[in-house]
Protein backbone atom coordinates (compact mmCIF):
# COMPACT_ATOMS: atom_id res chain seq x y z
CA UNK A 1 0.00 0.00 0.00
CA UNK A 2 0.81 3.36 -0.82
CA UNK A 3 0.53 6.17 1.96
CA UNK A 4 0.33 10.13 2.07
CA UNK A 5 1.30 12.00 4.73
CA UNK A 6 -0.13 15.95 4.69
CA UNK A 7 2.15 18.45 6.54
CA UNK A 8 5.57 19.22 7.26
CA UNK A 9 6.40 19.06 11.02
CA UNK A 10 7.71 17.37 14.10
CA UNK A 11 4.30 15.63 14.33
CA UNK A 12 4.73 14.58 10.19
CA UNK A 13 8.14 13.35 10.63
CA UNK A 14 6.80 11.35 13.81
CA UNK A 15 3.47 9.62 11.55
CA UNK A 16 6.02 9.06 9.12
CA UNK A 17 8.16 7.02 11.17
CA UNK A 18 5.78 4.64 13.07
CA UNK A 19 3.81 4.31 9.71
CA UNK A 20 7.27 3.22 8.02
CA UNK A 21 6.98 0.40 10.64
CA UNK A 22 3.99 -1.19 9.36
CA UNK A 23 4.57 -4.34 7.16
CA UNK A 24 1.19 -2.99 4.75
CA UNK A 25 3.24 0.17 3.65
CA UNK A 26 4.99 -0.19 0.47
CA UNK A 27 6.02 3.64 -0.22
CA UNK A 28 5.23 6.98 1.44
CA UNK A 29 4.82 10.09 0.58
CA UNK A 30 4.75 13.18 2.19
CA UNK A 31 3.51 16.57 1.38
CA UNK A 32 4.95 19.29 1.75
CA UNK A 33 7.85 17.37 4.18
CA UNK A 34 10.97 18.48 5.16
CA UNK A 35 14.51 17.67 5.62
CA UNK A 36 14.23 14.72 8.01
CA UNK A 37 11.38 13.45 6.34
CA UNK A 38 13.29 13.07 2.97
CA UNK A 39 15.14 10.72 4.58
CA UNK A 40 11.75 8.09 4.68
CA UNK A 41 9.33 9.53 2.22
CA UNK A 42 9.37 11.16 -1.05
CA UNK A 43 8.44 14.61 -0.37
CA UNK A 44 5.96 16.55 -2.71
CA UNK A 45 5.99 19.94 -3.49
CA UNK A 46 1.99 20.80 -2.69
CA UNK A 47 1.09 22.99 0.30
CA UNK A 48 -1.32 20.89 3.18
CA UNK A 49 -3.68 23.51 2.08
CA UNK A 50 -4.31 22.76 -1.36
CA UNK A 51 -6.67 20.06 -1.43
CA UNK A 52 -7.74 19.58 -4.93
CA UNK A 53 -3.82 18.91 -5.93
CA UNK A 54 -3.98 16.67 -2.89
CA UNK A 55 -7.01 14.85 -4.57
CA UNK A 56 -5.37 14.69 -7.91
CA UNK A 57 -1.79 13.40 -6.36
CA UNK A 58 -3.81 10.30 -4.76
CA UNK A 59 -5.59 9.49 -7.23
CA UNK A 60 -2.25 9.58 -9.61
CA UNK A 61 -0.48 7.55 -7.72
CA UNK A 62 -3.06 5.27 -6.12
CA UNK A 63 -2.52 5.97 -2.47
CA UNK A 64 -4.54 3.74 -0.40
CA UNK A 65 -4.67 5.58 2.73
CA UNK A 66 -3.53 9.35 3.66
CA UNK A 67 -2.53 10.53 7.02
CA UNK A 68 -4.29 14.14 7.68
CA UNK A 69 -1.39 16.34 10.35
CA UNK A 70 -2.49 19.55 10.25
CA UNK A 71 -5.85 20.75 11.36
CA UNK A 72 -6.38 23.29 8.63
CA UNK A 73 -6.95 20.93 5.64
CA UNK A 74 -8.99 19.29 8.48
CA UNK A 75 -11.42 22.29 9.33
CA UNK A 76 -11.05 22.87 5.22
CA UNK A 77 -12.82 20.14 4.66
CA UNK A 78 -10.06 17.51 3.06
CA UNK A 79 -11.27 14.69 4.27
CA UNK A 80 -14.73 15.63 2.09
CA UNK A 81 -12.84 16.03 -0.27
CA UNK A 82 -11.15 12.63 -0.72
CA UNK A 83 -13.96 10.50 0.56
CA UNK A 84 -16.18 12.50 -2.77
CA UNK A 85 -13.75 10.89 -4.43
CA UNK A 86 -13.44 7.19 -3.09
CA UNK A 87 -10.30 7.71 -1.06
CA UNK A 88 -9.72 6.80 2.00
CA UNK A 89 -8.02 9.34 4.65
CA UNK A 90 -7.68 9.50 8.39
CA UNK A 91 -8.80 11.95 9.90
CA UNK A 92 -12.58 14.14 11.18
CA UNK A 93 -15.00 15.22 8.55
CA UNK A 94 -15.18 19.46 8.30
CA UNK A 95 -18.56 19.29 10.20
CA UNK A 96 -16.72 17.37 13.16
CA UNK A 97 -13.39 19.09 12.50
CA UNK A 98 -15.85 22.41 14.28
CA UNK A 99 -14.37 20.83 17.38
CA UNK A 100 -11.19 22.76 16.76
CA UNK A 101 -12.13 24.81 14.61
CA UNK A 102 -14.35 26.90 16.89
CA UNK A 103 -14.10 27.22 20.36
CA UNK A 104 -17.37 28.42 20.18
CA UNK A 105 -18.99 24.94 18.82
CA UNK A 106 -16.48 23.10 20.95
CA UNK A 107 -17.44 25.07 24.36
CA UNK A 108 -21.53 24.56 23.06
CA UNK A 109 -21.13 20.63 22.67
CA UNK A 110 -19.56 20.52 26.38
CA UNK A 111 -21.94 22.73 27.92
CA UNK A 112 -24.74 20.81 26.23
CA UNK A 113 -24.05 17.17 27.09
CA UNK A 114 -22.53 17.75 30.51
CA UNK A 115 -18.98 17.53 29.97
CA UNK A 116 -16.71 19.26 32.57
CA UNK A 117 -15.05 22.32 31.57
CA UNK A 118 -14.88 25.64 32.86
CA UNK A 119 -17.53 28.38 32.71
CA UNK A 120 -17.42 30.21 29.95
CA UNK A 121 -19.07 33.37 27.91
CA UNK A 122 -19.69 33.81 24.22
CA UNK A 123 -19.35 37.47 22.86
CA UNK A 124 -19.81 38.91 19.29
CA UNK A 125 -19.59 42.37 20.63
CA UNK A 126 -17.28 44.05 21.87
CA UNK A 127 -18.96 46.48 24.28
CA UNK A 128 -20.54 43.40 25.55
CA UNK A 129 -17.35 41.72 26.30
CA UNK A 130 -15.58 44.95 27.71
CA UNK A 131 -18.69 45.13 30.44
CA UNK A 132 -18.53 41.52 31.11
CA UNK A 133 -14.60 41.53 31.96
CA UNK A 134 -15.33 44.93 34.15
CA UNK A 135 -17.81 42.42 35.78
CA UNK A 136 -14.80 39.66 36.81
CA UNK A 137 -12.47 38.34 38.76
CA UNK A 138 -8.80 37.51 37.41
CA UNK A 139 -7.30 35.95 36.56
CA UNK A 140 -9.74 34.83 33.21
CA UNK A 141 -9.04 33.79 29.75
CA UNK A 142 -9.77 35.06 26.72
CA UNK A 143 -10.06 33.17 23.50
CA UNK A 144 -10.70 33.94 19.69
CA UNK A 145 -13.18 31.42 18.61
CA UNK A 146 -11.26 30.36 15.39
CA UNK A 147 -8.04 28.74 14.22
CA UNK A 148 -4.86 31.42 15.04
CA UNK A 149 -2.05 28.69 15.07
CA UNK A 150 -1.81 28.50 18.16
CA UNK A 151 -1.92 31.79 19.61
CA UNK A 152 -5.35 33.04 20.24
CA UNK A 153 -5.75 31.61 23.79
CA UNK A 154 -4.63 34.73 26.10
CA UNK A 155 -3.83 34.27 30.07
CA UNK A 156 -5.38 37.89 31.59
CA UNK A 157 -3.87 38.55 35.49
CA UNK A 158 -5.39 41.26 35.52
CA UNK A 159 -8.41 43.11 33.84
CA UNK A 160 -6.29 45.50 32.09
CA UNK A 161 -4.86 42.73 30.28
CA UNK A 162 -8.30 41.03 29.44
CA UNK A 163 -9.29 44.47 27.91
CA UNK A 164 -6.43 44.37 25.93
CA UNK A 165 -6.78 41.06 24.72
CA UNK A 166 -10.34 41.28 23.95
CA UNK A 167 -9.36 44.54 21.56
CA UNK A 168 -6.41 42.45 19.88
CA UNK A 169 -8.87 40.33 18.72
CA UNK A 170 -12.02 41.99 17.87
CA UNK A 171 -10.59 45.43 17.20
CA UNK A 172 -7.21 44.80 15.71
CA UNK A 173 -8.21 41.49 14.21
CA UNK A 174 -4.47 39.76 15.28
CA UNK A 175 -5.90 37.09 14.18
CA UNK A 176 -8.16 37.58 11.14
CA UNK A 177 -11.68 36.92 11.50
CA UNK A 178 -10.85 33.82 14.09
CA UNK A 179 -11.37 37.00 16.03
CA UNK A 180 -15.07 37.61 15.26
CA UNK A 181 -16.54 35.78 18.50
CA UNK A 182 -14.61 35.57 21.41
CA UNK A 183 -15.07 33.11 24.62
CA UNK A 184 -13.88 34.80 27.88
CA UNK A 185 -13.62 31.68 30.37
CA UNK A 186 -12.57 30.90 33.96
CA UNK A 187 -9.38 30.57 34.58
CA UNK A 188 -8.68 26.80 35.54
CA UNK A 189 -5.84 25.33 37.93
CA UNK A 190 -4.14 22.35 37.95
CA UNK A 191 -1.78 20.43 36.08
CA UNK A 192 -2.46 19.97 32.10
CA UNK A 193 -2.30 16.86 30.62
CA UNK A 194 -3.15 15.41 27.18
CA UNK A 195 -5.09 12.54 25.53
CA UNK A 196 -5.06 11.63 22.24
CA UNK A 197 -8.20 8.74 21.45
CA UNK A 198 -8.43 6.78 18.17
CA UNK A 199 -12.05 6.53 17.43
CA UNK A 200 -14.61 5.67 14.48
CA UNK A 201 -17.44 7.10 16.04
CA UNK A 202 -18.17 4.16 18.05
CA UNK A 203 -15.21 2.28 20.09
CA UNK A 204 -12.85 4.72 22.01
CA UNK A 205 -9.05 3.70 22.10
CA UNK A 206 -7.06 6.39 24.50
CA UNK A 207 -3.48 6.12 24.03
CA UNK A 208 -1.16 6.55 26.65
CA UNK A 209 -1.19 9.84 28.33
CA UNK A 210 1.37 12.71 27.75
CA UNK A 211 2.78 16.13 29.32
CA UNK A 212 3.30 19.52 27.07
CA UNK A 213 5.60 22.66 27.82
CA UNK A 214 4.18 25.54 26.41
CA UNK A 215 6.49 28.02 27.98
CA UNK A 216 9.62 29.32 26.50
CA UNK A 217 12.07 28.92 29.58
CA UNK A 218 12.74 26.39 32.46
CA UNK A 219 10.43 26.73 35.29
CA UNK A 220 7.48 27.55 33.00
CA UNK A 221 8.82 31.06 32.24
CA UNK A 222 8.26 33.28 29.62
CA UNK A 223 5.53 33.18 26.61
CA UNK A 224 3.59 30.20 25.22
CA UNK A 225 4.95 28.50 22.44
CA UNK A 226 3.64 25.58 20.32
CA UNK A 227 5.62 23.60 22.54
CA UNK A 228 8.93 23.43 24.01
CA UNK A 229 8.95 19.17 25.16
CA UNK A 230 6.79 16.40 26.08
CA UNK A 231 6.67 13.35 28.12
CA UNK A 232 4.78 10.02 28.25
CA UNK A 233 3.20 8.83 30.26
CA UNK A 234 2.06 11.02 32.97
CA UNK A 235 2.10 9.37 36.86
CA UNK A 236 -0.58 11.89 37.92
CA UNK A 237 -2.81 9.97 35.71
CA UNK A 238 -3.54 6.89 37.11
CA UNK A 239 -6.21 4.44 36.18
CA UNK A 240 -8.93 5.55 38.22
CA UNK A 241 -8.43 9.10 36.55
CA UNK A 242 -7.81 7.58 33.18
CA UNK A 243 -11.22 5.41 33.66
CA UNK A 244 -12.90 8.97 35.22
CA UNK A 245 -11.66 10.78 31.53
CA UNK A 246 -13.39 8.19 29.56
CA UNK A 247 -16.87 8.19 31.14
CA UNK A 248 -17.41 11.76 31.57
CA UNK A 249 -15.41 13.54 28.76
CA UNK A 250 -14.13 10.84 26.13
CA UNK A 251 -17.36 8.79 25.35
CA UNK A 252 -20.40 11.60 26.00
CA UNK A 253 -17.86 14.07 23.60
CA UNK A 254 -18.44 11.41 20.47
CA UNK A 255 -22.14 10.33 21.70
CA UNK A 256 -23.03 14.04 21.64
CA UNK A 257 -22.00 14.54 18.70
CA UNK A 258 -23.44 11.83 17.47
CA UNK A 259 -26.56 12.95 18.82
CA UNK A 260 -25.54 16.05 16.44
CA UNK A 261 -25.90 13.45 13.54
CA UNK A 262 -21.54 14.08 13.06
CA UNK A 263 -19.90 11.11 13.02
CA UNK A 264 -16.20 11.65 14.72
CA UNK A 265 -13.37 9.33 12.87
CA UNK A 266 -9.73 10.00 13.56
CA UNK A 267 -7.36 11.10 16.12
CA UNK A 268 -9.38 13.16 19.55
CA UNK A 269 -7.47 14.98 20.97
CA UNK A 270 -8.10 16.21 24.43
CA UNK A 271 -6.60 18.99 26.02
CA UNK A 272 -7.02 18.88 30.18
CA UNK A 273 -6.91 20.32 34.03
CA UNK A 274 -6.41 17.93 36.13
CA UNK A 275 -8.40 20.36 38.94
CA UNK A 276 -8.82 19.59 42.18
CA UNK A 277 -12.48 19.05 41.42
CA UNK A 278 -11.62 16.23 38.91
CA UNK A 279 -10.77 16.64 34.88
CA UNK A 280 -11.97 19.31 32.70
CA UNK A 281 -11.85 19.99 29.35
CA UNK A 282 -9.58 23.31 28.29
CA UNK A 283 -9.66 22.57 24.77
CA UNK A 284 -10.36 19.36 22.05
CA UNK A 285 -8.22 19.06 18.88
CA UNK A 286 -8.84 17.41 15.58
CA UNK A 287 -5.72 15.82 14.91
CA UNK A 288 -2.53 14.50 17.08
CA UNK A 289 -0.47 17.48 18.89
CA UNK A 290 2.89 18.33 18.79
CA UNK A 291 4.78 17.38 20.52
CA UNK A 292 2.55 15.42 22.30
CA UNK A 293 3.01 12.55 19.09
CA UNK A 294 6.44 12.37 19.12
CA UNK A 295 5.99 10.68 22.80
CA UNK A 296 3.11 8.89 22.29
CA UNK A 297 3.54 7.10 18.85
CA UNK A 298 6.88 5.82 19.96
CA UNK A 299 5.10 3.91 22.65
CA UNK A 300 2.33 2.56 20.58
CA UNK A 301 2.27 -0.91 20.55
CA UNK A 302 0.96 -2.64 17.61
CA UNK A 303 0.45 -1.73 13.18
CA UNK A 304 -0.48 1.96 13.37
CA UNK A 305 -1.49 1.75 9.58
CA UNK A 306 -3.89 -1.20 10.85
CA UNK A 307 -5.38 1.10 13.11
CA UNK A 308 -6.28 4.03 11.21
CA UNK A 309 -7.64 1.48 8.42
CA UNK A 310 -9.57 0.25 10.99
CA UNK A 311 -10.71 4.01 11.83
CA UNK A 312 -11.60 5.06 8.22
CA UNK A 313 -13.65 1.81 7.92
CA UNK A 314 -15.22 2.02 10.68
CA UNK A 315 -14.18 -0.92 12.63
CA UNK A 316 -11.37 -0.09 15.09
CA UNK A 317 -13.60 -2.03 17.56
CA UNK A 318 -12.05 -5.73 15.73
CA UNK A 319 -8.26 -4.14 16.16
CA UNK A 320 -6.18 -4.74 19.31
CA UNK A 321 -4.49 -1.49 20.53
CA UNK A 322 -1.90 -1.04 23.49
CA UNK A 323 0.88 0.99 24.40
CA UNK A 324 4.30 -0.59 25.84
CA UNK A 325 5.37 -0.59 28.73
CA UNK A 326 8.14 2.15 29.30
CA UNK A 327 8.54 6.18 28.84
CA UNK A 328 9.82 8.97 26.45
CA UNK A 329 10.87 12.54 26.89
CA UNK A 330 11.14 14.72 23.54
CA UNK A 331 12.93 18.21 24.09
CA UNK A 332 12.21 20.59 21.31
CA UNK A 333 15.81 22.29 19.57
CA UNK A 334 14.30 25.63 19.01
CA UNK A 335 15.92 28.69 17.09
CA UNK A 336 17.16 31.56 19.11
CA UNK A 337 14.14 34.20 19.86
CA UNK A 338 11.17 31.98 19.55
CA UNK A 339 8.40 32.22 19.37
CA UNK A 340 9.22 35.73 18.89
CA UNK A 341 11.59 36.84 15.61
CA UNK A 342 14.38 34.78 14.81
CA UNK A 343 16.78 33.80 12.15
CA UNK A 344 16.60 30.69 9.35
CA UNK A 345 19.11 28.91 7.37
CA UNK A 346 21.79 28.06 10.38
CA UNK A 347 23.74 24.94 9.70
CA UNK A 348 22.37 21.89 12.05
CA UNK A 349 25.74 20.04 13.28
CA UNK A 350 25.71 16.64 14.99
CA UNK A 351 22.57 14.79 13.83
CA UNK A 352 24.33 12.16 12.36
CA UNK A 353 25.62 10.93 15.77
CA UNK A 354 22.36 9.67 16.37
CA UNK A 355 22.08 7.76 13.78
CA UNK A 356 21.55 3.86 14.19
CA UNK A 357 20.75 4.91 18.13
CA UNK A 358 17.66 2.34 18.85
CA UNK A 359 16.47 4.94 21.85
CA UNK A 360 17.26 8.38 20.33
CA UNK A 361 15.36 10.01 17.63
CA UNK A 362 15.12 13.41 16.33
CA UNK A 363 12.21 14.28 14.60
CA UNK A 364 12.47 17.27 12.51
CA UNK A 365 10.02 20.23 12.98
CA UNK A 366 11.59 22.96 10.92
CA UNK A 367 14.37 22.20 8.72
CA UNK A 368 15.37 21.94 5.12
CA UNK A 369 18.43 21.09 2.97
CA UNK A 370 20.51 23.99 1.84
CA UNK A 371 23.79 23.50 -0.02
CA UNK A 372 23.44 19.82 0.70
CA UNK A 373 23.78 20.84 4.56
CA UNK A 374 21.01 20.42 7.15
CA UNK A 375 19.61 24.10 8.05
CA UNK A 376 17.27 25.18 10.21
CA UNK A 377 13.95 26.51 8.49
CA UNK A 378 11.48 27.72 11.13
CA UNK A 379 11.23 28.24 14.98
CA UNK A 380 10.66 25.06 16.37
CA UNK A 381 13.66 23.11 14.48
CA UNK A 382 14.12 19.53 16.00
CA UNK A 383 12.13 17.48 18.53
CA UNK A 384 14.81 14.91 20.11
CA UNK A 385 13.38 12.21 21.48
CA UNK A 386 14.34 9.38 24.02
CA UNK A 387 13.13 6.18 25.30
CA UNK A 388 13.88 3.59 28.67
CA UNK A 389 12.19 2.26 30.70
CA UNK A 390 10.97 4.95 32.91
CA UNK A 391 10.52 8.72 32.74
CA UNK A 392 14.26 9.40 34.49
CA UNK A 393 16.25 7.47 32.09
CA UNK A 394 14.73 8.78 29.49
CA UNK A 395 15.51 12.04 31.14
CA UNK A 396 18.81 11.56 31.11
CA UNK A 397 18.89 10.00 27.86
CA UNK A 398 17.33 12.84 25.93
CA UNK A 399 19.85 15.12 27.59
CA UNK A 400 22.67 13.35 26.76
CA UNK A 401 21.64 13.23 22.83
CA UNK A 402 20.73 17.04 23.45
CA UNK A 403 24.24 17.86 23.74
CA UNK A 404 25.54 16.34 20.37
CA UNK A 405 23.25 18.43 18.62
CA UNK A 406 24.09 22.29 17.90
CA UNK A 407 23.15 25.31 15.73
CA UNK A 408 23.90 28.61 16.08
CA UNK A 409 21.52 30.46 18.56
CA UNK A 410 19.98 27.12 20.15
CA UNK A 411 17.40 27.26 22.76
CA UNK A 412 16.00 24.47 24.54
CA UNK A 413 14.39 23.88 28.04
CA UNK A 414 16.28 21.90 30.26
CA UNK A 415 13.66 20.76 33.02
CA UNK A 416 11.36 18.74 30.50
CA UNK A 417 9.87 16.02 32.29
CA UNK A 418 10.96 17.05 36.01
CA UNK A 419 7.35 17.59 37.18
CA UNK A 420 6.75 13.96 36.42
CA UNK A 421 9.32 13.00 39.03
CA UNK A 422 7.33 14.96 42.16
Amino acid sequence: MKVLVVGGGGREHTLVWKINQSPLVDAIYCAPGNGGIARLAECVPIKDDDIGSLVDFAKSEAIGLTVVGPELPLTLGIVDAFHKEGLKIFGPSKEAAQIEGSKVFCKNILFKYGIPTGAAEIFDDRDEAVAYVKGQETPIVVKADGLAAGKGVILADSQEEALAAVDLIMIERAFGDAGERILIEECLTGQEASILALTDGETIVPLVPSQDHKRAYDHDAGPNTGGMGAYAPVPAMNERLLRQIYDDILEPTIMGLAEEDITYRGVLYAGLMLTPEGPKVLEFNCRFGDPETQVVLPLYKGDVVEAMLAVEEGRLGTVGVGTDRGAAVCVVLASGGYPGSYRKGKEIRGLEALDGLDDVVAFHAGTTMSDGKLCTAGGRVLGVTAFANDIQRAIDRVYEAVDIVTFDGMHYRKDIGRRALG
